[in-house]
């Protein structure tokens, strides 16, 4: 007897279900636990980390990220208006920075910042200021896109009405499109501070003192000294304390748009 539409999506979920419990029990019988304890579950190394793997590491970790935020996000907003000027060349010269800085890796900006800028003007730049600059410089690529959205997005109506009223248009760019276009851009601004959180992670190509250490450079340096892996498992652990409630953040702020809308 053929079954009925209803009784194949069962079917073919039960299915579903079955393949993914299998995987699932595979994985769990073909591991090695006793090894995976050792290798990755040492109690004693992960009390030793404590508490400095959260007053440092962390600690710096946040520190470095939204200094890169703070100055990628004026960049890029200085950005997206150069992107939607009239004036050719600053379209260009922002089309230019996004696109170079899109398609470079964050890893050569560090090198680049840390090494080559010191080289050719010889300055001695502040280890945060260079870690501000090389996240942000990064980031701003991606915010600038992200703010340019938001602003196309605010009716075109709000600035004729700013301008009907006697504004400027800088001055209805800065009271009524631009703060429009946050609201809008919030949950997209969120994932790029998750981004940069990660990206954070490449400071130990600067160099770092004890005092400077973020979560990866502990982590390694943790498992140099104690020859297990559990300091990288902890220093995973950290990183979700950071862009887990970030990511609830993303989607409470989507689900409010959703509604306002």
């Amino acid at each position: 007897m053929a079954m009925t539409r209803r009784q194949r999506v069962r079917a073919i979920r039960a299915v579903q279900y079955a393949v993914l419990i299998a995987l699932l029990l595979a994985i769990v019988l073909a591991a090695d636990w006793g090894e995976l304890r050792r290798a990755f579950f040492d109690a004693e190394v992960a009390r030793s980390l404590f508490p400095d793997i959260i007053t440092t590491a962390l600690v710096n970790t946040v520190v470095y990220t939204l200094l890169g935020f703070g100055f990628g996000l004026v960049l890029g907003v200085v950005l997206a208006l150069m992107r939607l000027s009239q004036v050719p060349p600053y379209r260009w010269l922002a089309v230019a920075y996004i696109e170079f800085f899109r398609g470079v890796p964050a890893l050569l900006v560090f090198i680049a910042l840390g090494f080559g800028v010191p080289l050719a003007f010889q300055v001695a730049l502040d280890r945060y200021v260079t870690v501000m600059l090389a996240l942000g410089l990064v980031g701003a690529a991606y915010i600038a896109e992200t703010m340019r959205a938001g602003i196309q997005a605010v009716p075109k109506g709000q600035m004729e009405a700013a301008r009907s009223l006697g504004m400027s248009h800088s001055r209805a760019m800065a009271s009524i499109i631009i703060p429009q276009a946050f609201r809008i851009v919030l949950p997209p601004l969120t994932n790029e501070l998750v981004l940069l959180t990660k990206d954070s992670s490449l400071v130990y190509l600067l160099g770092l003192s004890l005092d400077q250490y973020e979560l990866s450079k502990f982590g390694r340096d943790a498992l140099n000294q104690h020859r297990s892996l559990t300091p990288i498992l902890v220093a995973g652990v950290c990183y979700l304390i950071i862009t887990v409630p970030l990511g609830h953040l993303v989607r409470r702020l989507e689900a409010r748009a959703a509604k306002a809308r």
